[in-house]
């Protein structure tokens, strides 16, 4: 979209268009999506079972395959809607479905046994990610993230292998200090005290509160329910059994990062995806960044959109995060219609096609777009 069409976008008929849309999809939320998220939990938990099930036997891919696909789901189709409150307007729901009661407590390895934590996710995610789309509070844009590479001096093909190292431990690398950095920052912010300095050495310390938060609870509890305690469990069958086990969950949890990675990171990357240093005004230029920063994969039905994780929605799930799953797939032609109306442009590739623009912005061979590129720094 060149600078002169931006501009150009009529932001209040926008903002009406699109508004038109979400009060329908309001009024069509009821138990049937509240159904539909159980049936795609099942769905997970069937892998998660299935994969267990017969990780005992011997270390292999399939079962690997199976809890890795578990884990994800876990992550992007229960714990992701409903953090965002995607449920929560559903009377007479399970209180363990709703924001407020979801993953809390003693109830957080059960409802989502995870590196990062539900109070790390939501303010990394759900507040800074969510409302700061490609700017510079953005925590997810990965080419300010990836400065470090982009203007290294390492070799082009040793980028490429940075990059596929990554994409196996991102979790553990990536989100949780990142999560748990914010978190820390916006506790600090709340009580009204100086914002201190973060340096990367904190990150891991065992004596910095972000680091203390980092171990004690992400790292050393995901460790001893995954890779110690479910092992452990398989005792009664042998030592070898416990240890298939073990080298299963690994190589899944292998799996689910790369998973994820694939998922997630192109979603808001590539040259023709839109970042922004200036700071979001109205609610037409909100809906206007959503759709020139997301970009949507292949999408239409329960069987494709499971594996995509309903991350495949990310336009019209940046533009109304808090409606249940379901709901997407009703409301996504309409927004194709608007952006037709409106001239703006409504991405929609292969996945994979998107990964390889993604990796491209992440070492160096491309550069996403910027409307004030002409008069600003650009990373």
């Amino acid at each position: 979209m060149s600078l002169n069409s931006y501009q150009n976008v009529d932001r209040i008929q926008l903002a009406q268009d699109l508004d038109e849309i979400h009060r329908d999809v309001l009024t069509r939320i009821g138990d049937q999506d509240f159904k539909h998220l159980k049936k795609m939990e099942r769905w997970g938990k069937a892998c998660t079972l299935l994969g267990y099930g017969t990780a005992w036997i011997i270390p292999n891919p399939v079962s690997a395959l199976l809890i890795s696909q578990g884990n994800f789901t876990r992550w992007t189709l229960l714990t992701h809607p409903v953090v965002h409150k995607g449920y929560d307007t559903i009377t007479a729901i399970p209180d363990r479905y709703t924001s407020k009661k979801f993953a809390q407590g003693w109830r957080r390895f059960i409802d989502w046994p995870d590196w990062i934590t539900p109070a790390g996710w939501h303010q990394e995610h759900d507040v800074l990610h969510h409302y700061h789309l490609g700017e510079k509070q953005d925590p997810d844009c990965i080419q300010q993230n990836m400065v470090w590479l982009r203007h290294s001096i390492v070799p082009m093909w040793m980028r490429f292998l940075l990059v596929g190292l990554m994409t196996t431990t991102w979790k553990l690398f990536y989100y949780v200090p990142k999560s748990q950095k914010e978190l820390h920052l916006s506790r600090v912010r709340k009580r009204g005290e100086p914002i201190p300095e973060m340096p990367l050495k904190n990150t891991w310390s065992f004596f910095s509160p972000e680091g203390k938060a980092l171990w004690f609870e992400s790292v050393f509890p995901y460790v001893g329910f995954r890779f110690v305690f479910l092992p452990l469990l398989f005792l009664p069958l042998g030592a070898a059994a416990a240890i298939s086990v073990l080298v299963n969950s690994i190589f899944a949890e292998a799996l689910t990062n790369m998973h994820s990675f694939l998922v997630i990171v192109p979603n808001h990357a590539g040259d023709d995806v839109m970042m922004f240093e200036e700071k979001c005004n109205g609610k037409g230029e909100f809906y206007l960044r959503q759709i020139l920063g997301s970009v949507n994969y292949r999408t239409g039905s329960n069987v494709n959109d499971f594996f995509h994780g309903w991350l495949n929605y990310q336009i019209e799930h940046h533009l109304w995060p808090d409606i249940p799953l379901s709901q997407y797939q009703f409301i996504q032609p309409k927004v194709v219609a608007v952006c037709k109306k409106h001239g703006i442009p409504y991405r929609q590739q292969s996945v994979f096609k998107r990964l390889v623009k993604a990796v491209d912005i992440m070492v160096g061979r491309a550069s996403m777009l910027q409307p004030l590129q002409a008069t600003r720094h650009c990373y």
